[in-house]
């Protein structure tokens, strides 16, 4: 594996890795804009978003962006013209919005909750389905602080990200599309994830006191660790072979308030940042890769 390098700065906080088309594609939480990068770390504005924090992206089989406006409750659809309209009707769900991932049956899976920053020992959040044909389910609860998802491969398992449990939880997906089979898939700290095609997790965590990337095994074997300067916020596998890992990073203060280090990062020096490194086990399963 080598050192890991810096391929972008000046971003408040980015979020929701993804590669998609040849790019880099996030979305720069504080500044309600998703932004691509190729792999020399040049950047557009792939378009603005009418929300601040928190939002998420993803891709319908058709190549149409998703955006999640977390607040507002609303899944949009980018049109041709590049306009953002409704994709879904989301207003039955229980809470604001977080993470989307899109599966290889085109089932659209949200994540959400009532409280991000709920009491510890409280959970109350959900996952969310959307059919191809635009029905909306939850089909799952309790989830303490939703975060990153993932859909292996096959598109039989849906991980998921439970920060205030400090663990990745595993779905079964079903022939009808629920979920089941509810089970811990690894015992640590995670944020936004990315799989590879061992069946393998990357996520940002921490590990005594110290931020890193991690690549955990089902079952939890941390297999390999990339310590980090600053705090991590998601990652994803990409490049020409998918062996390439960004890591997106920002001075986030663990011990701050979330509005006060949100606040610090909008009004002072954007500290967010983009690493990159090479990884020996390409990118499988969903968020899309390709």
């Amino acid at each position: 594996m080598s050192e890991p390098r810096v391929l972008a700065t000046d971003l408040v906080i980015g979020e929701s890795a993804r590669w998609h088309d040849g790019r880099l594609w996030l979305s720069n939480w504080g500044a309600a804009e998703v932004l691509t990068f190729d792999e020399e770390g040049r950047r557009e504005v792939a378009t603005q978003v009418p929300t601040t924090i928190p939002f998420s992206i993803d891709w319908l089989p058709n190549g149409q962006l998703l955006v999640v406006a977390g607040p507002e409750q609303r899944l949009l659809r980018q049109e041709p013209d590049g306009s953002l309209v409704d994709h879904a009707d989301l207003s039955g769900l229980p809470g604001g919005l977080n993470e989307i991932v899109v599966d290889g049956r085109g089932t659209i899976w949200v994540n959400g909750g009532s409280d991000f920053y709920p009491d510890e020992g409280l959970a109350p959040g959900f996952i969310a389905a959307i059919s191809p044909t635009g029905v909306v389910r939850q089909v799952a609860d309790g989830i303490a602080f939703p975060n990153g998802m993932a859909v292996t491969e096959d598109n039989s398992t849906l991980i998921i990200a439970e920060s205030f449990a400090g663990k990745l939880t595993a779905f079964e997906i079903t022939d009808s599309g629920d979920l089941s089979g509810r089970r811990t898939f690894a015992d640590v700290l995670a944020d936004g994830i990315c799989m590879d095609a061992e069946g393998a997790v990357w996520t940002p965590s921490w590990a005594e006191n110290e931020s890193c990337c991690v690549r955990v095994a089902d079952g939890g074997e941390v297999l390999d660790r990339i310590p980090l300067d600053q705090s991590g916020f998601a990652c994803a596998l990409g490049g020409a072979d998918g062996r390439t890992l960004f890591m997106l990073t920002a001075d986030w203060h663990m011990d701050e308030d979330f509005m006060d280090n949100l606040n610090r990062l909008t009004t002072g020096p954007r500290t967010g940042q983009v690493l990159t490194t090479t990884v020996s086990v390409p990118a499988a399963g969903y968020p899309n890769h390709r």
